[in-house]
């Protein structure tokens, strides 16, 4: 199922994540949520991704659910798509979907929307480098987030205070950002694609976007792309 739903069927990784964290553990609520994500596999079968062309800059959409997890845990995703390197980009099927839990406790949702950027930005690095292998230069790869926080940390536009795990974390962010490899933006969260990977929804919210995110369009040429990334990760 990690296979399938990294391959194709990203809507499942969320599961998949909390269920592998209490494997160590389980009870029969983990036996429960297992029975469930078997039932929507059976209900919800052969998913498809369709790949239109588009530019080969790469987009990052990147959000955090904050203590969602066992331990004060939260989790974060990354929706990695290709564009035209505008913040107006159509939306695109994705390259790739990070779905994981965050290593360290933060103090506040901002810091783990912070986290949840400097995540994103790090694996995004590989797939920028991967990119222009393929004779495709990369300019600042656009990051949206939707906490305002996060986005004025990296751009220096707010007044720190008491955030001194922020700096000693964080500030690989502004680093990139002045070498002008990543450009971090706000957006609203609605427009947000990472937020689906973040936590569980009910079934009317799943039936709502399961058309977005498995069917919507993207670009024929990535699938080189792709395999390169899952060539890379085995």
């Amino acid at each position: 199922m990690l296979y399938y739903g990294r391959a194709v069927d990203y809507t499942i990784l969320p599961a998949l994540n909390e269920i592998s964290s209490t494997q160590a553990k389980p009870t029969t609520l983990t036996r429960d949520k297992t029975d469930m994500l078997l039932n929507y596999l059976s209900t919800n079968r052969n998913a498809v991704l369709r790949f239109k062309a588009s530019g080969m800059f790469l987009h990052i959409d990147t959000d955090a659910a904050y203590l969602v997890a066992p331990n004060a845990k939260s989790r974060i995703a990354g929706y990695y798509f290709l564009g035209d390197g505008t913040t107006t980009s159509p939306l695109n099927a994705a390259v790739h979907i990070e779905c994981c839990l965050l290593k360290h406790v933060v103090s506040s949702a901002a810091e783990a929307e912070t986290g949840g950027v400097f995540h994103n930005c790090q694996f995004g690095i590989q797939i920028r480098r991967i990119l222009e292998i393929l004779d495709h230069p990369q300019p600042p790869t656009k990051v949206k987030t939707d906490n305002s926080t996060a986005a004025s940390f990296v751009n220096k536009s707010i007044k720190q205070k008491r955030s001194k795990s922020w700096d000693m974390r964080f500030h690989w962010l502004r680093d990139r950002s002045a070498q002008e490899q990543y450009d971090i933006y706000w957006k609203e969260g609605i427009d947000n694609n990472a937020d689906y990977y973040t936590k569980h929804h009910a079934p009317s919210h799943h039936l709502k976007m399961r058309p977005l995110h498995l069917q919507v369009n993207c670009m024929v040429q990535m699938i080189e792309l792709v395999n390169h990334l899952c060539s890379n990760q085995n």
